[in-house]
């Protein structure tokens, strides 16, 4: 078994928080591929499925951000899992919106929900990291993360969460580049990519320059002399 955490905060109030987007990437798993019902187990809500063979559990922390290591110690202990079973989805100030990158191990880089899973299971977890941008200044970041998506953001959102349940089974049996490349297939497909792709048609090519026009209009062509071979010889000696 696998244990995937997604990182956010209980309640409908932070349901549509940038700081809520582990939460959002775990449920659109468990929809678009078929896991049971949420029940309320280790202070999380939690879920079962298969995912490419593997099972997969997935746990929801109801016990705030910076207590999330709570739960994921009593789901480890009661499963008997390694730290190395463990996939946690959280929110990344230092990625683009849109970007997703998968990184083993590390420190917490001053997430709280990071920071409390560490304490409680050790640093040696997959983080898949999501990201929502920066708000420019230290000082905003709280305000910032939990703030809802904007609408304009529901675009790249929903793409990123497509590319996350598209590539699923492939991180389930550890195949982080082709999970990547499912995600990349959804947020930034090629340009030529045809419907399925859910890429725009590319525009035609067009002449890198267009011809320039000439200086002078061409003179037109001599009209055509009816004169008889007499009237030539005529008109030339007068």
């Amino acid at each position: 078994m696998r244990l995937w955490v997604g990182l956010g905060n209980p309640g409908a109030k932070y349901a549509m928080n940038r700081h809520n987007i582990g939460f959002m990437a775990l449920e659109r798993i468990a929809d678009d591929h078929g896991f049971g019902p949420w029940k309320a187990r280790f202070q999380a809500l939690v879920t079962e499925g298969r995912l490419g063979g593997e099972k997969i559990l997935l746990l929801k922390p109801q016990t705030f951000m910076n207590l999330s290591g709570q739960a994921v110690g009593e789901a480890m202990r009661y499963h008997k899992l390694a730290v190395s079973d463990i996939t946690v989805f959280h929110d990344e100030l230092d990625l683009a919106p849109g970007k997703c990158r998968v990184k083993q191990g590390g420190g917490h880089a001053g997430h709280n929900g990071l920071r409390s899973i560490i304490a409680h299971a050790g640093a040696d977890f997959a983080r898949v990291r999501l990201g929502i941008g920066h708000p420019g200044r230290k000082e905003l970041v709280s305000a910032y993360v939990l703030h809802d998506f904007a609408k304009s953001d529901g675009d790249w959102l929903d793409d990123l969460m497509r590319g996350i349940s598209d590539g699923a089974a492939a991180l389930a049996q550890g195949d982080s580049a082709r999970f990547l490349n499912a995600v990349a297939n959804r947020t930034a497909p090629a340009r030529n990519a045809g419907p399925q792709g859910g890429a725009k048609t590319a525009r035609a090519a067009e002449p890198a320059t267009e011809p320039k026009p000439s200086a002078d209009p061409p003179e037109p062509p001599p009209a055509p002399d009816g004169r008889s071979a007499l009237q030539k010889l005529v008109d030339r000696f007068r």
